[in-house]
């Protein structure tokens, strides 16, 4: 029998986990900051988010962990935001272009802009992937996105209709992000890594207090930071191409801090969803080697893994061992969400 790698809900019992997993993912990572009382707040709200009765998305955040069911040990975690910016304004730059010709002097200019707006509020919002060292193998980290997309698709009310993900921009070793330093330099005095931090804690005010107001001239930053507008860490380009993949695309909104890409998509034309099949579950014996994702159909008792299924697509049936059917919290007659990895 395979070792087990399932995905389930955070716990309060994973609070040292999620700090470890917090250390370990380093500056940049905005979402997993480094401070007990902001990780603790966190793993409340997912906790009440994922046993909360939803019609339509609003605040709840569902926060996952990976566990090998081996050792117990937790190695990942992976969440989504069902609605961004319905308690705290939600900032992004959007790309534009600005026009400047005299037809008499016959010339014609077009600069590109930067300008703050809120245009993503209420959309849903993948978030807060990582995967730790020992176990970036077996397709893991690709389950640890892709199960994201089955858990929207079985329970599409608590979700928005359009889905985004914000791609980590470029940074340097010390965590310094060329785009930040000439923000930094003419309207904050914060370092990066400060201004990063205080985002994670939910302190966005002071983005609002001293951003500057007016569009941006692209060309008047400094070339280091035009080079990296609407580029990815290279640490990122594998989680880039894999949204890229499910249909996630770039609309021209970049990340306020490091210049880094959002991505959108419709929630409804992710491949994942699309792809995605319910089935009955039957319990036998079934062959190593087909592995597909699936998840059972639950909220507050949401389990996912990667196992080998034996499809009946005709009947919506599928086979899986009693093993697999164990770690997914599931029965004979039950309906499961699966799609091919």
């Amino acid at each position: 029998e395979f070792s087990m790698i399932i995905i389930r809900p955070i716990q309060n019992s994973d609070y040292d986990a999620l700090n470890r997993i917090a250390v370990e993912s380093g500056h940049g990572f905005t979402s997993l900051p480094v401070n007990e009382e902001l990780l603790k707040k966190r793993i409340s709200h997912a906790e009440v988010s994922f046993k909360s009765v939803v019609t339509e998305p609003g605040n709840e955040g569902y926060l996952f962990v990976m566990e090998d069911t081996k050792t117990g040990a937790v190695v990942g975690t992976s969440g989504i935001e069902a609605a961004v910016g319905l308690d705290d304004a939600f900032y992004h730059y959007h790309l534009g272009k600005v026009v400047h010709s005299s037809r008499e002097l016959n010339i014609y200019n077009t600069v590109e802009t930067l300008s703050l707006c809120n245009d993503y509020t209420g959309a849903s919002e993948i978030c807060t992937l990582f995967l730790s060292e020992s176990h970036r193998k077996n397709r893991n980290g690709r389950f640890l996105s892709r199960f994201r997309f089955l858990f929207m698709a079985e329970h599409t009310e608590r979700f928005s209709d359009t889905v985004i993900a914000e791609m980590r921009g470029v940074s340097d070793e010390d965590g310094s992000s060329p785009f930040w330093k000439w923000l930094e330099e003419h309207f904050f005095s914060l370092d990066f890594p400060t201004a990063d931090y205080l985002t994670g804690i939910g302190k966005k005010v002071f983005i609002a207090e001293l951003m500057p107001k007016y569009p941006i001239y692209v060309n008047l930053l400094s070339p280091e930071a035009q080079r990296v507008i609407n580029k990815v860490h290279p640490k990122t380009v594998p989680a880039l191409r894999l949204l890229e993949a499910e249909g996630f695309s770039r609309r021209g909104y970049v990340d306020i801090f490091d210049g880094g890409p959002t991505v959108e998509t419709q929630t409804a034309l992710v491949k994942t969803v699309r792809q995605s099949q319910r089935c009955q579950v039957l319990i036998g014996d079934v062959a190593s080697d087909n592995k597909y994702i699936i998840c059972n159909s639950k909220v507050a008792d949401f389990r996912a893994t990667q196992a080998p299924v034996l499809l009946r697509e005709t009947a919506k049936q599928v086979v899986i061992s009693q093993a697999v059917a164990d770690a997914l919290m599931v029965n004979e007659g039950d309906w499961v969400r699966l799609v091919s990895n």
